[in-house]
């Protein structure tokens, strides 16, 4: 069974930065993307990135675009969600996913393609 950990979650004042990582571990299973969603009580998980681990491409949910950057790093078996220019509504709790299935560019923030989650982070952004 794959299994995914993030870390890096925290409290940051507005206009902050922090780093997201995903460590996957387990046996070795071909999964094509990585991506990370966040979730706030009340609401549905949304996606915020996502990068294929053959290709390196990567994609942005609109409001995230320009202040977060993913990477990977293959070797590590991680994947790292770079966060800049805070803003409070970027608060919620991060999950990162795998999905062992190639998924269409449409189909890359639907949650429900994902097989396997980490249990997620909590970034708080508050003053």
């Amino acid at each position: 069974q794959l299994q995914l950990v993030e870390s890096g979650g925290g409290l940051v004042q507005p206009g902050g930065s922090l780093t997201l990582s995903c460590a996957v571990s387990g046996p070795t299973l071909d999964y094509y993307s990585i991506g990370w969603f966040r979730q706030t009580p009340g609401t549905a998980r949304e996606g915020v990135s996502n990068i294929r681990t053959d290709t390196g491409d990567t994609l942005y949910a609109g409001p995230v675009k320009g202040r977060f950057r993913i990477t990977r790093d293959n070797a590590k078996r991680s994947v790292y969600l770079q966060m800049i220019n805070l803003k409070p509504e970027d608060t919620g709790v991060y999950y990162c996913a795998a999905a062992d299935q190639r998924l269409p560019t449409w189909e890359l923030f639907s949650d429900d393609k994902y097989r396997f989650w980490g249990q997620g982070t909590q970034v708080t952004v508050s003053s």
